[in-house]
């Protein structure tokens, strides 16, 4: 287990890094006996500073939704970020890139709740009766780190990722809100385009077989550490696409079919 004063430093490097947009090397270097439960530690002591700042909490995101994801960062579960007011835009949206280091976009849904979740048991038809509609959103992911550290180019490892409050970089919410329980969620399908040209398409059972299989997961994680899902929470359930890097001046959109369509522009 880290310290507390080492806690503290950590969280300190990653706001540095923000605010200067300077990526650094992996913490899991420095602190090979870094456990992810550690990880959560600096989470939490990062997204507190903010929070001491004026920073208020809309909810959570869900990340490493998907099998090849996880093989990748060498875990076998997903893992989770909390969402500040000021990462949220609205659709059409100019996003600024000099408030991110490396940004990527990636294809979700999101989920209102109007009921709390908790407890070790949450299932799939707890969310569903706790949720009270579903719209699409595109994420932008940001890491405070190196994707690759530039002298053993090693990848990031889950503790990284998770004291890098999960990527979290910004949200983007819109399209046509649905009801939980008026279209079969798994079948959700979006295409992706950068500048007119289809990049991305994807299908929502690919986020743990069913979007909302993600929530369920995250109130059970959270009952762990004595936390629960409030009502009025908005939760991101993960990407069911591989990210996209993106560059100024693209601008992307995204067509979920009967479920609308969400635009931006990376300025």
């Amino acid at each position: 287990m880290l310290t507390t004063d080492t806690v503290n430093e950590l969280a300190d490097r990653l706001e540095a890094a923000e605010a200067e947009r300077t990526p650094m090397r992996h913490f899991t270097i420095d602190h090979p006996d870094m456990t992810v439960q550690d990880g959560y530690a600096v989470q939490a002591r990062w997204v507190q500073k903010k929070k001491d700042r004026g920073a208020v909490m809309r909810g959570h995101k869900i990340g490493l939704t998907s099998k090849v994801m996880q093989e990748g960062a060498g875990i076998h579960e997903p893992d989770y970020g909390v969402l500040l007011d000021y990462m949220f835009y609205d659709a059409g949206s100019p996003i600024p890139m000099d408030r991110y280091i490396a940004p990527r976009v990636e294809v979700e849904l999101c989920f209102q709740m109007s009921k709390a979740l908790s407890g070790p048991n949450c299932t799939i038809f707890d969310v569903l009766d706790a949720t009270e509609y579903v719209i699409p959103a595109l994420e932008i992911i940001d890491t405070r780190f190196h994707r690759f550290d530039p002298v053993t180019n090693a990848p990031r490892k889950i503790m990284d990722t998770v004291a890098d409050n999960a990527a979290n970089g910004a949200v983007v919410i819109g399209g046509r809100p649905v009801r939980p329980m008026d279209i079969d969620l798994r079948w959700v399908s979006a295409l992706l385009m950068c500048n007119e040209t289809v990049i991305e398409s994807g299908v929502a059972a690919a986020v743990l077989n069913h979007p909302a299989n993600g929530i369920a997961w995250l109130a059970r994680k959270l009952w762990q550490h004595g936390e629960s899902l409030e009502a009025g929470e908005i939760l991101l359930a993960g990407s069911f696409t591989r990210s996209v890097p993106v560059s100024a001046g693209e601008v992307y959109y995204c067509d979920y079919g009967p479920l609308g369509s969400i635009s931006c522009r990376f300025a």
